[in-house]
Formats: C-alpha cells, structure tokens, sequence
C-alpha cells in the first residue's frame, strides 16, 4: 500500500531548508504560547504541590483539572463563526480571538500564581480551571490559524516548527525556568511571581500572528442576523462533524487518537513526584533539564519532518510510537538506580528526542486530517481526544505508583502504551490512516 511521504526520498539539506522560511518560524513562536500554560497545570503544578506535601495520589488526580482540553470541541464550532466586535474588523477571525484569549489568559496565569495550594486548595483549583479553559481556547485558534497560515508542503516543517516552540515553551520556559524563578535554590522569587512572569509567555504567538497576517484559508464568516437559527446551527455545529464521520474508519481513528499516547500521558504526570522521591535538588533537576532536556528537544524535534518523509506517515506514526514506549523504560532504569544523576540525563535526553519525533509526527497527522472548510472544529475534535487520555486515563497514574512503586509503575506505562501501536497496525493495514488524511486535504481544496 503506498504511503503519504514515500514516493520520493528527498535528500537531508532539502528536508532541512523548510524550516528557514517565514511562515514554519512563525509557528515556532505560536508553539511557544501554546505550549506553556499546560506545563504550568501538569508538570510545575504537580513539582510545586509535591513540594508543599500534597499526597501523590491527589496529585494524580490534579491533571483532570485540565478537563476543558478534553472538552474543547464543544465550543470550537463558536470560534469558528462568531465574530467579535471591533476586533474582528481590525484582525482577522482567528487573530481577534487570539488577542482576545490571550489577554484573559495572562491575568488567569497571574491569579494562580497568586493562589496557595497549601492554604487554600479550593482557590487553587478555581484559578487552575480557568487557566485550563483559556489555555484550550487559546489552543483552538492557533491550531487552527496554524494549519490556514501553512502550505501543504511546508505542513510537515512549520508543524515541526511549531512542535519546537511548544517543547520550549512547556519543557523550557514552563518546566525549568519558572522553578528556577520560584525555588529558593534559583532566583527565589516565590511561585506567585514565577508564575506571573512565565505569563509574558503569550507574546510571541501574538508577534507572530501580527508579522503573519490572515490565514490563507481564513473563514471570517459573519453572523447573518436575518439567516433562520437551524441553518446557522447546521452551517456551524452540524456539518464540521457530518464531514469528518462520513470517512471511512472515522470511530477507529477518533479511538486511535484517544489512547496511542496513554502511557506517555501516565508517565509526565509522575515525573517530578518521582524527582522529588529520589532526592534530587531543584538546582540538579534544572540543570540536567536546561542542557540535556534543550538539546534533546531541539534534535527529536528537527528531526520530525525529515522522519516524516522518509517513513511515510503510516511507518513514522509506528516507528516513532514504538521509540516512545521505550523510553519510559530508562526512567524505570533511574528508579531502579536511585539519586544518579548519569541516568537522569540519559533517561531525560532519550524522553526528549523520542517526544519531539513522535509528537512531530503525530501533530502533522491530525492536522492532515482536519479539512480546511471546518480547521477550527475538526482539530479541537481530536485533539479534544487525545487530550482525553492524557486527562482522565492518565489520572490514576498516582495510585498505581503508589501499589506498584517508581520501577512498576515505569513498565506498566511502557505495557499500557501496546493497545495504541496495535490499533495504528490495524488503521495501517486497512489504509485508514492516509485514506482519511487525502480525503481531508482533497474536500479543503475542492
């Protein structure tokens, strides 16, 4: 069966030069806004929580305070349509509610800083909600004005590019920096600063939209006051999802998308508890993650698109999920071994470039998926359920750490990862995976 990627083999430098051009480096920096918030929920979040002593297993459970991403689908159709006074008319559709969430994003990343978990739990999570909610939205307008702003030959790169600009804006900004600004072995500032700070983090999306212009395929339908309410529903709700379920092997994909990144998603969420546990010092975890963790992000990430065209879509979904479910197997390693900081860096720098390759791979996946006449909806759909199993299937991960301890619990997320790769194996041999993406890309151009 042929393969998206696979009729031509291009060479190295004609893999790489993609990545110079405006509109990939624009969404670099659209990667970088969207990428933060969510490490500021699960990753420092989880870092600060288990640095105050709150319970493994209520940290566990924190992550489904990030439930609007799972739900985010529902009001995608919206932002699709809605117009928004005065600044639709000075930017765009999709720049004027970039803007606009932005804005309330910033002021709702300040207040959780400002927040005490230790104190005031209820409070915390009200403002983590929040958080949570912009931060979706955020990320259905610039998914959305990503895939209109890129060509379908420079999809690939400039989603690359974009997957770059998330890891520096999670892993990096969020994940390293923000800690160095609040632990009194860094700069010791105190989290409600930190936080404040890591909030700027909204500029550089909001640069890039300004120096980038209108999508190419920018909808900025206004709301027809005299059209009849069915119509508007069917136009705005209705048809987005009638398209994408009239595909061939649509329920399979939707189920693919849902658990392929399980394991992956039960292993971020204990990471740091783990950290904590072993014994290492906040300077030593901002150390290995600053040099080894940049540098794994930026290889695995560069090498994405090249991956990409070299396997095919249909290898490079297996392949890079295969590399990912081994990874986790070093940190049941560094378990196993205790406070070694040798294998900290190993386990960190294979994470790292698994991650980048397998969520390069897997972002230009949906986003081939998702047709042009209906981007905003049909990639919150999915990624609405992707983020299903990273929420709620992942949130018993800090109870089965704590029956199966650090090594168990490692193995289990590399075990839990195998229904994935076996449903892929399936879409594969039954040409699912690149039958949906063609019909996709043909219905947007028709």
């Amino acid at each position: 069966m042929a393969d998206i990627g696979q009729v031509e083999r291009p060479g190295i430098l004609a893999t790489i030069a993609p990545y110079f051009r405006k509109r990939p480096f624009a969404a670099l920096l659209l990667g970088i806004s969207s990428g933060f918030p969510l490490t500021l929920l699960l990753g420092t979040m989880t870092f600060w929580l288990a640095r105050v002593g709150i319970e493994k297993s209520t940290i566990g459970f924190a992550v489904g305070l990030t439930t609007p991403y799972t739900l985010k689908f529902l009001w995608a159709p919206l932002i699709d349509r809605i117009r928004l006074p005065i600044l639709t008319g000075w930017f765009g559709q999709r720049r004027a509610w970039l803007f606009f969430v932005q804005a309330l994003l910033f002021g709702a990343i300040w207040m959780l800083g400002a927040s005490d978990p230790a104190r005031n739990l209820g409070l915390f999570a009200f403002w983590a909600i929040m958080t949570s909610f912009l931060s979706a939205t955020q990320d259905i307008v610039i998914d959305a004005y990503r895939i209109e702003i890129l060509p379908d030959e420079e999809l690939a790169h400039g989603t690359a590019a974009n997957q770059l600009g998330y890891r520096i804006g999670s892993a990096l900004i969020a994940g390293v920096v923000t800690v160095a600004l609040a632990s009194p072995q860094g700069l010791n500032l105190g989290w409600a600063l930190a936080y404040g700070l890591t909030a700027f983090c909204v500029i550089p999306g909001a640069l890039a939209a300004l120096w980038v212009g209108p999508g190419a395929h920018e909808r900025a339908v206004a709301v027809d006051p005299e059209a009849r309410g069915g119509s508007w529903l069917e136009t705005t709700i209705v048809n987005p999802f009638r398209e994408f379920f009239s595909r061939r092997g649509a329920v399979l994909i939707l189920l693919f998308v849902l658990i392929y990144k399980v394991g992956d998603a039960m292993g971020q969420v204990m990471l740091n508890p783990m950290i904590v546990d072993l014994g290492f010092t906040d300077a030593e975890f901002i150390a290995i993650n600053k040099v080894v963790g940049l540098w794994g992000i930026i290889v695995g990430t560069a090498l994405g698109a090249p991956f990409l065209a070299w396997l095919g879509m249909g290898r490079a979904l297996f392949v890079s999920g295969m590399l990912m479910m081994l990874s986790n197997l070093t940190f049941a390693v560094l378990a196993s071994r205790g406070h070694d900081s040798t294998w900290l860096a190993i386990a960190v720098m294979t994470e790292q470039v698994t991650s980048g390759i397998g969520l390069t791979v897997f972002v230009t996946y949906l986003s081939g998926l998702s047709n042009l006449a209906f981007t905003a909806t049909q990639f919150a759909l999915l990624s609405s359920f992707a983020a299903v199993g990273r929420t709620w299937l992942s949130a018993p991960a800090g109870i089965a750490a704590e029956q199966l301890g650090w090594v168990g619990f490692w193995i289990l997320t590399t075990v839990v990862a195998l229904p994935g790769l076996l449903l892929l194996w399936l879409l594969w041999r039954r040409g699912f995976v690149v039958e949906s993406v063609r019909r996709a890309r043909a219905g947007a151009s028709a």
